[in-house]
């Protein structure tokens, strides 16, 4: 049997007729900036998160990045972020001229630890930066405390996320803003790059899109200096028709996962824990793989990965690595001065976190494939 590590298919089968069609309206019209199906979208999109606005942008780094500017974080700053994320987070405060300050993630959930987020705040910290990595919730309430009590701005990263929850609200609602990719992997993608932020302050969200659209806040008026950064009006369509199919797509993610979560037994295979006050959508499954300090079979960091990687490989099972290289070793970070050991679990979770099939439409005979391959694995 062949499982792709994801693919598109299912649900680009379902939903044929109304992608051509959203491409039809936008094409007959004439409009690809700035117009009705971008207006459309924004206003539904915010209404699916629980805010009151959004603003579309052309991918979800600029979500972040335009969001931190809106809020005046620049050079001398601070931005708190997980050490274990992909690195557009990173990259987004980085690109304000702000300072990326790493904290460690809780290495049973890979989001960031909030018991560890207070002893990284300084006098320059202005913002607190958590990524709801794989579609798994953050604890919103502790991080929200934490930024209340020094004054710090949330911005959430709910790029892998369109739909989960916390304690039943939406992500993407908690903070000062937040947000989204709609990369065409993502539970919500376009058919290219694609993102959004949302918030609930009319202001924030004015000055967001003002910096999305060269600094201007109407034509040949600029007031920033802005970037170019806005989301298309086909993109916004295609949006569009997706969205009405997300909470389906969701559940049935969820289904998967539930599936996975119950049948995999393999004593050297650490599974992903659920925080009980959350509702994750399962953007990625990643499991992890026993570390020698875990099982003293295993001779180094790294080894039993390799090993259920090409178990898995050699069974026609795809998979995927997130994030081989954690970001305080990466080559544009070494100007911050780290070095292998400042961030262990962040390392860990690089070592042995391997990504297995998930997407929409999975049959139940793959996904049983999957667990049976796994559990047969010996380490």
């Amino acid at each position: 049997m062949k499982i792709p590590f994801v693919t598109f298919k299912p649900l680009e089968a379902e939903l044929d007729s109304d992608i051509r069609a959203a491409f039809e309206k936008v094409y007959t019209r004439s409009w690809y900036v700035e117009g009705e199906e971008d207006e459309a979208f924004e206003k539904a999109f915010a209404n699916f998160c629980g805010t009151k606005y959004c603003v579309g942008v052309g991918n979800g780094l600029d979500s972040l990045m335009l969001a931190l500017k809106g809020l005046g974080i620049g050079e001398g700053d601070e931005v708190i972020i997980p050490s274990n994320t992909f690195i557009a987070t990173a990259l987004a405060a980085s690109y304000t001229g702000a300072k990326v300050v790493f904290v460690e993630p809780d290495i049973r959930t890979f989001d960031i630890d909030p018991s560890l987020i207070e002893q990284a705040i300084t006098p320059r910290t202005k913002a607190i930066m958590p990524v709801h990595l794989y579609g798994q919730p953050c604890d919103m309430d502790p991080i929200m405390d934490i930024a209340k009590k020094h004054n710090l701005y949330v911005i959430e990263d709910c790029a892998q996320a369109h739909g989960a929850t916390y304690k039943g609200q939406r992500v993407g609602s908690f903070g000062t803003a937040a947000g989204f990719s709609f990369y065409p992997g993502k539970n919500l993608g376009a058919l290219g790059d694609a993102g959004a932020s949302v918030t609930n302050d009319k202001a924030l969200a004015d000055k967001i899109r003002a910096l999305g659209n060269y600094g201007s806040d109407y034509k040949y008026h600029h007031i920033y200096k802005g970037n170019n950064s806005r989301l298309d009006e086909m993109q916004a369509a295609f949006l569009s028709a997706k969205l009405p199919s997300l909470d389906r797509v969701n559940e049935n993610r969820r289904a998967t996962a539930k599936k996975y979560l119950e049948g995999i037994k393999n004593p050297n295979v650490i599974l992903p824990y659920v925080n009980p006050d959350t509702n994750p959508v399962w953007h990625i499954f990643g499991i992890r793989v026993k570390t020698e300090a875990e099982d003293s079979r295993k001779a180094e960091l790294g080894t039993g990965r390799a090993s259920l990687e090409k178990h898995l490989n050699d069974a026609g099972i795809g998979t995927n690595k997130h994030y081989p290289i954690p970001m305080h070793l990466q080559e544009c970070y070494k100007d911050l001065g780290f070095k292998k050991g400042d961030f262990p679990i962040a390392e860990e979770i690089s070592a042995t976190e391997l990504s297995i099939p998930m997407y929409y439409g999975m049959k139940d005979e793959e996904v049983q494939y999957v667990i049976d391959k796994i559990n047969e694995w010996e380490a």
